[in-house]
């Protein structure tokens, strides 16, 4: 067999639209179709809801202009591992890597595929997750989760081919999604009823605990901050992956100045979309049919209520669309941390070789297989719970690095800086680190398993450390 000729470096064929397009993609996928239920099961109100996820949005916001300042000092490929490793040391930067490699990364694009396939079921049965097609000792295999590991396969495939095939698929699926929202959210405001309104927001601002029942309970003013933590679970992981583009700042033309911007763009687009929606959802569906919506899918409730039974099939095209769309940006993104990590000999040897399409054909493949066995697995829900916990604390960790580097390398080239610098990037250390001890103090369970993974990254930094010493020790000699 034909071995692949490995290029000398990345093409950079991605311009500020394609960034842009990759930033809004990624972070839309299935979660603004589904965990406004969980949110407003934990906040109780129309207002809060809005809240919870203006209060991520802007959180998002902070940080994604904050990022614009360490892109454009350090437009290479690996993005915000490279960050940390500058501001820190290799060691925190390995932690973030080994975390995105094993559950962050890998979890996530299990999670969207397998709700590819679960929305797929709506219009082909035959791939329903409640169906099963064998058994594996004591694991059960539904068609959902093998489907949802052919569309990762396709995928991985396809951006082996060249980031230009990638591009293709995430521009088209990317515009598509967000012009299908839009008219989803135009369409359920035109639709809404006076009444489901007034009665939503007649009470907007009362911060209280909704069963599933129909029934509230109180909170005390510190469960209170507790519950906006955790309804914020949701809120973050539905707004995350928007620093996928900062790992393919190889492949961006000009990455000093459009990655800064495309953060910007992307995060403040996607901000209006999420917020929009939820809008929409209190304008058609009366709040405790948002809470106990079946299997939490809120969107397809409210697309019932807006379209009638064709609605069913409309969310479900939706919903596909744009996971597909997601699924193909994190894959094409993921796969440069590690190509990035192996160059500094904290990975896999042949994960730092581009093949002759001038992508990393190994670091593709290997996220794939790990995504395909969380696919298998079942637990990739479980486990980007308890990361949700971990992505805010490295997010935390990278804006610190602003200051950091400030006062490291004062003279550094910096040809955009922090906007609102030291304010904003502060307020979202803030930010950060309250819903962090919030979590931890009211939903361990959050907390401690995402850091036990963080944790296993330990031992096997020093592994491949000392076998990269040995491999330079070789070298020189």
């Amino acid at each position: 067999m034909e071995q692949p000729i490995e290029t000398t470096g990345m093409k950079r064929e991605l311009g500020l639209l394609d960034a842009t397009l990759l930033v809004a993609g990624s972070m839309i996928g299935s979660g603004i179709f589904i965990v406004s239920a969980d949110i407003t099961r934990n906040v109780g109100s129309s207002g809060w809801l809005i809240a919870v996820w203006l209060i991520t949005g802007f959180m998002t916001l902070i940080a994604a202009v904050s990022y614009g300042e360490l892109s454009a000092m350090f437009p290479k490929a690996g993005g915000q591992y490279v960050y940390l490793k500058e501001a820190y040391n290799p060691l925190i930067s390995f932690l973030y890597g080994w975390s995105l490699f094993a559950v962050i990364q890998t979890g996530t694009i299990a999670a969207v595929g397998v709700a590819f396939s679960k929305f797929t079921a709506y219009l082909i049965p035959e791939v329903s997750e409640s169906l099963v097609l064998f058994t594996i000792g004591s694991f059960k295999i539904s068609p959902a989760q093998i489907l949802s590991i052919v569309i990762i396969v396709l995928l991985t495939f396809i951006n082996t081919r060249g980031v230009k095939s990638g591009k293709l698929i995430q521009t088209t699926f990317t515009l598509t999604k967000i012009l299908s929202l839009s008219g989803l959210i135009i369409f359920g405001l035109l639709a809404l009823r006076s009444d489901i309104w007034n009665m939503n927001w007649s009470e907007a601002w009362t911060l209280q605990k909704l069963n599933k029942a129909g029934t509230f309970e109180q909170y005390t003013t510190v469960a209170a901050l507790g519950a906006i933590a955790a309804a914020m679970v949701g809120s973050i992981f539905s707004s995350d992956a928007w620093n996928n583009v900062t790992f393919i700042a190889g492949e961006i033309i000009n990455p000093k100045r459009n990655i800064g911007l495309s953060l910007f763009f992307g995060t403040l687009i996607v901000t209006i979309i999420y917020v929009m929606a939820n809008v929409m959802y209190t304008a058609v569906l009366p709040l405790h049919e948002i809470a106990t919506a079946d299997k939490d899918r809120v969107a397809v409730v409210a697309s019932h209520a807006i379209f009638g039974n064709v609605g069913t099939v409309i969310i479900a095209l939706m919903i596909m669309i744009s996971t597909f769309g997601c699924n193909n940006g994190l894959i094409l993104s993921g796969a440069r941390v590690y190509y990035t990590m192996a160059k500094d000999g904290l990975f896999f040897e042949k994960t730092a070789r581009l093949n002759k399409n001038a992508v990393p054909e190994f670091a593709l493949w290997i996220q794939c297989v790990v995504a395909s066995l969380l696919c298998l697995s079942g637990k990739y829900g479980d486990l980007l719970d308890m990361v949700s916990f971990v992505v805010v604390i490295f997010y935390v960790l990278t804006i610190a690095g602003i200051f950091i580097l400030r006062n490291k390398r004062p003279d550094a080239e910096r040809p955009y800086k922090a906007f609102g610098y030291p304010i904003l990037p502060a307020l979202y250390i803030i930010m950060g680190l309250t819903f962090c001890s919030l979590l931890i103090w009211f939903k361990p369970g959050f907390t401690w398993p995402g850091l036990i993974i963080v944790l296993i990254g330990l031992p096997i930094y020093y592994v491949w450390g000392g076998v990269s010493r040995e491999d330079n020790t070789r070298a020189n000699k």
